[in-house]
């Protein structure tokens, strides 16, 4: 395991969509943190430097969790995602996932601090 992560990441398979200007792909996610995800690369994907959006249903329910992204790195058929923006709504799913799956909400509220700290300053 990566010892300078910040943040606990979960296993989560779903598929999702990736936007980016006017194009759309599908995807699957392969795990998920407050700070971003890691994503299967898209059929014909092609990054600009633009945001890209991530978005996915919760299996089972209408709520549907979007953030903002930017590419961190893409290698051996995966896309590394960091999170600009999220909005409240989607967060707060997002922490509530992670809490029931890492089951540490006094780490789980240190990682949301940290989030919140970290995009504050940028």
């Amino acid at each position: 395991m990566d010892e300078k992560r910040k943040f606990s990441r979960i296993s989560f398979a779903t598929g999702a969509q990736l936007t980016q200007a006017d194009k759309v792909w599908t995807t699957n996610i392969l795990d998920l943190s407050l700070n971003g995800a890691l994503v299967e690369e898209p059929a014909n994907f092609s990054a600009e430097k633009s945001p890209i959006v991530l978005s996915f249903s919760l299996q089972g329910s209408d709520i549907q969790v979007q953030m903002e992204t930017s590419l961190i790195h893409q290698k051996s058929g995966h896309l590394g995602l960091r999170c600009q923006h999220i909005d409240v709504e989607s967060i707060s799913h997002l922490r509530r996932m992670i809490e029931l799956n890492v089951g540490d909400s006094l780490l789980l509220n240190r990682e949301l601090e940290l989030f919140i700290a970290d995009h504050e300053s940028s």
